[in-house]
């Protein structure tokens, strides 16, 4: 074996957990079902935002705050191994209110998330119509201004993990599903349509298909399921969304090289793959609400992604050190790689041994 693992699916947990390891030494493999990256990482607009999605304590809530304070040199040490450049923009977030009930709702939840050390600070209308001034004022009665929130282009990610994980000696089999794993006491066995191999350990990040690989030698996988949602994007001509903005269950952001992505639909439709045009209209006229010029434009691109839903996140051995999971990520995928990356990698690194 060698001190071989093999990661079965190659989105961005599993790249992240995969060049980690590699980093630690380890000889990896990674098995996907096509092309690493295309799936739930390749839809993802990329927030890095505990303010917009953690409303109380948990340890999902904790995970993420120890996250994004490790992303910046996480990105710093992919583009360094991989000499390619990730847009990741840290100019924070703005949530809006447009009534007096949204901003006391606002305003209660920064208390609670002050608790747990997410900062942030009322903003007047006048301040929102001076550095925002593309947002609607019509009703605007305040927002809060979250500044540790941030964005990164998970598909520039995906192309940077795959040159710094190759780079370290990482085995990428694309188009190669893994049909089923048995784990043993002193092994791993990986089978795919048409070999049989043999780790010291394998680790799960199958996203939303994970509970359906077929696994003996240890009680069934937690359950995880699709959580379908629709993004539309905008080609703007100059900067128009300068952070994140949140209204409700909207978000707009927008990237470096000028789209601005609106999202997004959650929706409990299996793995339906069909764009529905009228799920586009509606996030159309809710990002109209925001900006009232997109009222006047149409989307450039719609496209929908299969979030990791799970009862509970899942990182870590699954009743023995050579089956880890890393999976049940839903809606912060990418926010949770660098802190799921090293937590695998320490688990490992303690259990096992690079024969």
């Amino acid at each position: 074996m060698n001190g071989r693992i093999a990661i079965v699916g190659g989105g961005i947990i599993g790249l992240s957990v995969a060049w980690r390891l590699a980093q630690s030494g380890w000889q990896i493999e990674v098995f996907d079902k096509a092309q690493v990256g295309q799936e739930a990482s390749w839809a993802a607009a990329g927030m890095l935002a505990p303010g917009g999605e953690v409303d109380a304590d948990s340890p999902m809530a904790q995970l993420a705050i120890e996250s994004r304070q490790l992303f910046r040199a996480f990105v710093d040490s992919l583009e360094a191994e991989s000499g390619v450049s990730i847009d990741m923009q840290e100019a924070g977030a703005i949530e809006l209110a447009y009534s007096d009930d949204e901003l006391n709702k606002l305003q209660h939840k920064a208390m609670v998330q002050s608790g747990i050390g997410i900062r942030s600070r009322p903003l007047a209308p006048k301040q929102i119509e001076t550095f925002w001034p593309r947002v609607r004022r019509d009703g605007l009665a305040g927002a809060r201004f979250y500044p540790g929130d941030g964005v990164v282009s998970p598909r520039e990610m995906v192309t940077a993990m795959k040159i710094a994980a190759k780079a370290r000696g990482v085995e990428l089999h694309e188009g190669r599903a893994v049909t089923a794993v048995h784990v043993g006491d002193a092994y791993s066995d990986v089978m795919t349509y048409d070999s049989d191999r043999r780790f010291q350990a394998v680790v799960i990040a199958l996203g939303a298909w994970s509970s359906a690989l077929l696994v003996s030698g240890v009680p069934a996988l937690p359950e995880a399921y699709p959580v379908k949602g629709h993004l539309i994007g905008y080609r703007q001509p100059d900067q128009t969304c300068s952070t994140i903005i949140r209204h409700g269950h909207t978000y707009l952001l927008q990237r470096a090289n000028g789209l601005l992505v609106v999202g997004a639909s959650v929706e409990h439709a299996g793995f339906d793959r069909t764009v529905n045009p009228e799920t586009a209209e509606v996030l159309a006229r809710e990002a109209a609400q925001v900006f009232p010029h997109l009222a006047e434009t149409t989307p450039s691109q719609v496209w929908i992604g299969f979030r990791p839903g799970s009862e509970q996140l899942r990182v870590g051995p699954w009743h023995s050190p050579r089956l880890q999971l890393a999976y049940g990520h839903y809606r912060n995928g990418i926010l949770l790689a660098p802190v799921t990356a090293d937590r695998i990698t320490a688990s490992i690194n303690a259990n096992l041994r690079k024969q």
